[in-house]
């Protein structure tokens, strides 16, 4: 019997392979850790999660949850078109699958796509000069950010070709007044670069708010940020230290997303 204001959600664990649900609760707690910061906007955007040895068989949120409530076993199964896999009680929201699939199918090493519709993301977006490597904390995001032109609700497949190319091989991606996304090669890399890249957006949104004259960086100093943020994310990666950390961070807040 689930809590009061929780739906009592069936589990699916036994329906899936040890490494379909591994990764059902990493993108259960990446769906909460959005919530957590504040980046969730009602029951809208995605987070999407390739199945490990699957033929292009994807996770993606529920339509009509918001993000505090996902599980691991509410996470819909579905194909490149958005149709489902697997039983469940939950409908796919296949329009919003637009955006993900575009990406899923021309990147291998999309793992995990992340799109959020924050405040400072779009502010940012609205900008003619984009994200700017105002701060250290923007270094990351500005080094691998591209941009794409707003064309309506993203639910046209004609679109999914001039996402694609304008996006290329970057990790951040920058829809023109719209929101942010990023791509990569884990559910743990994904988040660790929208962390960053909503940050810079915040930051840059805050400093231009405070109307005082502001200090640009050299360029030198960029370039030797652009080197040290390689040797740092190597050493220290979203793998290795940042993830586990806030998968124990999700445990201390609520650990139903496990389920």
């Amino acid at each position: 019997m689930a809590k009061p204001g929780l739906l009592d959600i069936p589990s699916v664990r036994d329906k899936v392979s040890a490494e379909e649900w591994q990764t059902r609760v990493d993108l259960a707690a990446a769906y909460r850790l959005v919530a957590h910061f504040g980046w969730d906007d009602l029951i809208y955007t995605h987070i999407s999660a390739r199945v490990p040895g699957s033929d292009h068989h994807f996770l993606i949120n529920p339509l009509g949850l918001m993000f505090e409530e996902i599980t691991a076993s509410s996470l819909v199964k579905v194909d490149l078109n958005g149709n489902k896999l697997l039983d469940t009680p939950f409908i796919p929201n296949a329009a919003g699958f637009v955006i993900h699939s575009a990406i899923h199918a021309a990147r291998e090493d999309a793992q995990c796509v992340l799109h959020l519709h924050t405040d400072y993301g779009i502010a940012v977006s609205n900008q003619k000069h984009g994200l700017l490597p105002t701060c250290q904390s923007a270094i990351p995001a500005w080094m691998s950010v591209a941009y794409h032109d707003y064309e309506g609700f993203a639910v046209n497949d004609g679109e999914k070709e001039r996402l694609v190319a304008d996006f290329g091989t970057k990790t951040c991606l920058i829809l023109r007044n719209h929101g942010t996304l990023t791509a990569a090669s884990s559910i743990a890399k994904a988040f660790e670069s929208m962390y960053f890249l909503e940050k810079a957006c915040k930051i840059q949104i805050l400093t231009q708010s405070s109307g005082a004259k502001i200090h640009e960086p050299s360029e030198e100093a960029i370039s030797n940020a652009l080197r040290d943020v390689r040797v740092v994310a190597g050493a220290n990666g979203a793998d290795n230290l940042v993830w586990p950390a806030l998968l124990r961070k999700m445990d201390r807040l609520d650990p139903s997303f496990r389920d």
